[in-house]
């Protein structure tokens, strides 16, 4: 098993223009947003950071707390492009806004490994707002786009149309995504591709339970099943600090060792524009054939 990194680099719409102190700052679109960090301990390359609005975390562990803004920022979102796709962003009450920039190089990657596909066909896991399964339908290939929250799904079909995508071959589901890929297994479905995002902790539309360290290896399992020797990739992001990225690449390589091919593991991360240094984010295992 391979240890790489994936590194974003700045786009027209997204940079990480600063980090440092456990704070980032970055801009989407007109906009500059500062976020807790605690990965950045650092110090940052300038102590004045001059943004819109900042997210201000609870006292606690769980991912609380609230936006302060010094200048208006629109309440319903603005628009921002990667590529072909376009899509709303927004500040949100999970500190976040409504996408996941350092996703860009996966995009970029899915598409290669099946760029020779007239018509590949892609599940998109917790696939959120779409910004995933949008960059793969824009180069033509069938997706069926997975979340329990039926308001990402919503905003994921809303990008959809921004992108001139509305048509596509998309199949939309409000799901238990663990529920769902079990079902597909036993339909005998395969895909060549599947993208999977999954939470640390979360509950389906049928009050379902996901946690994380209990629940994914079920989860690759079926995914290995749905699979074939003519699939093109799997890829699994974790933004669980306390999981290495030595273990779901483990995971991973065991229950795809029938079907040869790569496992790779590592970290995920966005390239700050000031210095040019690399902030992890998150964490991955990929299969490819």
């Amino acid at each position: 098993m391979k240890l790489v990194q994936l590194i974003g680099e700045p786009w027209d719409d997204y940079g990480l223009i600063d980090s440092g102190g456990g704070r980032k700052i970055e801009r989407y679109g007109d906009y500059r947003f500062i976020r807790p960090e605690p990965q950045a301990m650092w110090q940052p390359a300038s102590p004045d950071w001059d943004a819109h609005g900042e997210f201000v975390p609870a006292s606690d562990e769980d991912g609380g707390g609230r936006w302060q803004f010094a200048r208006d920022v629109p309440e319903a979102g603005w628009r921002l492009r990667w590529e072909e796709v376009r899509f709303t962003a927004q500040t949100t009450p999970f500190r976040h806004l409504g996408f996941f920039p350092d996703m860009a190089p996966v995009w970029r990657w899915m598409r290669e490994q099946v760029a020779d596909l007239p018509e590949p066909e892609v599940m998109n896991l917790f696939g959120y707002t779409g910004v995933g399964t949008l960059a793969m339908a824009a180069k033509g290939a069938k997706m069926v786009h997975v979340d329990a929250s039926k308001k990402s799904v919503e905003a994921a079909r809303g990008n959809a149309a921004l992108s001139g995508l509305a048509d596509s071959p998309v199949r939309w589901l409000v799901e238990d995504a663990a529920k769902f890929a079990a079902r597909e297994v036993r339909r005998a479905r395969r895909y060549d591709g599947i993208l999977l995002d999954p939470p640390k902790y979360g509950r389906g539309p049928g009050k379902e339970i996901w946690q994380l360290e209990q629940s994914l290896p079920g989860l690759i399992a079926d995914c290995r099943q749905l699979l074939d020797s003519d699939s093109r990739f799997l890829f699994l992001t974790v933004y669980a600090v306390r999981m290495s990225a030595l273990a779901i690449g483990e995971l991973v390589r065991q229950a795809f060792a029938d079907l040869g091919g790569t496992v790779e593991a590592g970290e995920l991360g966005v390239r700050e524009e000031a210095r040019g240094l690399s902030l992890p984010t998150a964490i991955f295992a990929r299969w490819s054939r």
